[in-house]
This record gives structure tokens, C-alpha cells and sequence, in this order.
């Protein structure tokens, strides 16, 4: 009985089936170190580097457009035309009195003859004699920051009292500067809607190849029950890290390119390109709504690339539905 009764203890405490467990090995749904997946945060780091170009050149381009404008807006010019029978100098220096003591007026420079000649040597050159020419006398008149002057008013004053002068308030170079700036910024609008159109393009092939590539997987996992968005939200991460790889890599390129770019201007200052270039594109510092309108490019390519790459999974599913 004894020896009964040790067997039954160990039949008891030893179980007829042992189950053994598996290791697990946990792969994602997605390889993260394949060649197309490479190809698209190249892809999409170019995209954001031009895009970031892009966004800068129309930010440099805005700001350089208001400082002309402001400067233009703050000076008016009074020119004086030479003609048989006028005395040209006596009509300057009236109507240099009647500007002075305008209201609204800060200051009044008269341009001298030979002061006006060589306004004319970047198109004429150095070397033509224009004493003989009916070169018009120049009246530079900078209005008083802050106050309004009435240029219709200034102008009958200089046709009554000074006859032959005439008033440029620069209306036409502002508003060609006003148009040169909105299309600068419309074109750049243009760019990025095509850029981020490309890059969606290039995330939806990118999503389908990676769909077909792990077709046998995603089939599976659709059968034994697993719902659209688990297998949408493994892609959307997946194409989320991507994107922002991408838009690092290439926002970061066009933040070192305007740094670098701000570098060079402010060590080629007082030259006569750098003056150029200055005036032109200013001092090709972003400012701080510069660098967050990047930021904001790059979090958007993200964006872009995690929602482009749910739809279409989501798209691939419903079809084998």
C-alpha cells in the first residue's frame, strides 16, 4: 500500500502534459532598414530642404519688399528739367523753399549739377560729357517719420510758384515692388503645394510597396481578426519616424545654409557685394518666425507622411475586404 500510495503521489504532483514555452521574437509589421524605406526619407528630406528654401527666399524677399517700400514711402523727389528761357537754378532754389516749409517735411537735399550727372554714370559710364545735355536737377525731400504729408497740395504749390518742377511721390515704384512681392509669395505658395504633393505621391508608393512586400503577414493578420486601424496605426508610426528622419535631415541643411548664408554677409559687410546683396535680400537673417516657419516644415512633412501612409493602408485593406 505503501509503495501505491508513493506512485499516486508522484502521478499527482507530475503533470501528463508539459507545456513548454516558445520564445518570442518580436519583429515589427514594417522593416525599418529596407531599401525603399531609405529611398523615402531621402526623398523626403529633399523635399523638405527645398521647401525650406523655399519658405526662407519668401520670408527674405518679404522683408527686403517692406524696408524698400518703407524707404521709398519716406522720400519724394522734385526734379527741375532744363529748358531755353528758364533759369534752372533759381527755379531749385524755390522749389526747395516751397518743400522746406511744408509741413510734414523733415529734410531737403538739392543734388547740384554734377551730383546729378553722376546719378547717370552707371548706364552712361564715366567718360561722355554731359554738360550739354538737359540733365534734370534733383530735390531729395524725406518726409517726418510719423506725419502725413498732402501731395496733391505740395504739388499745385511747385506748379504756381516754381513752374518746370515736378513732384515723384514713387506711387509707381511702390506698387510694382507691392506686386514683385505677391508674386514672389504666390509662387512660393505654388512650389510648396507641389512639393508636398510629390511627397505625398512618394509616400503612397512607398506605403503600397511596403503593403505588397509584407502582403502574406498583413493577410494573415486580417483573417485572424485584427481590426484596420491596428494595422494601419503599425504603418502610420512607422512612416511617422520616417518623415521626421527626412524633415530633420533636410530642415537642418537649409538652417546650416541660412546661417551660413547670414555668416558670409556679415563678414563681406562695408564690400561692394555685400552692400548689393544686402540691399537686395537683406541681411539673409530668418529671424525667429523664420526658423519656426522651418520647424513648422518639418513637423509637416512628418504630418504628411504618417497621415498619407494611414489612408492608403486603410484604402488596401477595404479593397481586400
Amino acid at each position: 500500500m505503501a509503495v501505491a500510495d508513493d506512485t499516486n503521489a508522484e502521478t499527482i504532483a507530475t503533470p501528463r502534459f508539459a507545456v513548454f514555452a516558445r520564445p518570442r521574437f518580436e519583429t515589427p509589421l514594417v522593416p525599418r532598414n529596407s531599401i525603399a524605406g531609405r529611398a523615402l526619407i531621402a526623398v523626403v528630406a529633399i523635399m523638405t530642404f527645398l521647401a525650406s528654401l523655399t519658405t526662407g527666399a519668401v520670408i527674405l524677399v518679404g522683408q527686403a519688399a517692406g524696408e524698400w517700400q518703407a524707404d521709398v514711402a519716406r522720400e519724394v523727389t522734385i526734379q527741375v528739367v532744363p529748358a531755353p528761357g528758364r533759369d534752372t537754378d533759381a527755379t531749385v532754389t524755390k522749389a526747395a523753399a516751397i518743400a522746406r516749409a511744408f509741413p510734414g517735411v523733415g529734410d531737403v537735399r538739392v543734388f547740384s549739377k554734377e551730383e546729378s550727372s553722376k546719378l547717370l554714370e552707371p548706364w552712361l559710364g564715366s567718360g561722355l560729357t554731359l554738360g550739354d545735355l538737359p540733365v534734370p536737377r534733383l530735390i531729395v525731400v524725406r518726409l517726418a517719420s510719423g506725419e502725413s504729408v498732402d501731395m496733391a497740395r505740395l504739388n499745385r504749390l511747385l506748379i504756381d510758384q516754381a513752374p518746370g518742377a515736378m513732384l515723384d511721390d514713387h506711387r509707381g515704384w511702390i506698387e510694382r515692388m507691392r506686386a514683385m512681392a505677391g508674386t514672389v509669395v504666390a509662387g512660393g505658395v505654388v512650389i510648396l503645394v507641389l512639393m508636398l504633393a510629390a511627397t505625398v505621391l512618394s509616400v503612397t508608393f512607398a506605403t503600397r510597396g511596403a503593403m505588397a512586400t509584407n502582403r502574406n503577414v498583413i493577410e494573415v493578420l486580417h483573417l485572424v481578426g485584427a481590426k484596420n486601424n491596428f494595422i494601419a496605426g503599425n504603418f502610420q508610426r512607422h512612416f511617422l519616424v520616417m518623415g521626421l528622419q527626412g524633415g530633420l535631415i533636410g530642415g537642418g541643411a537649409a538652417v546650416l545654409l541660412f546661417a551660413l548664408a547670414a555668416l558670409i554677409g556679415y563678414f563681406t559687410a562695408g564690400t561692394a557685394g555685400g552692400d548689393q546683396s544686402a540691399a537686395l535680400f537683406g541681411s539673409f537673417s530668418l529671424g525667429f518666425l523664420g526658423y519656426l516657419a522651418v520647424l513648422a516644415q518639418i513637423v509637416l512633412s512628418a504630418v504628411v507622411t504618417a497621415l498619407t501612409s494611414r489612408h492608403t493602408v486603410n484604402r488596401t485593406l477595404e479593397a481586400i475586404d
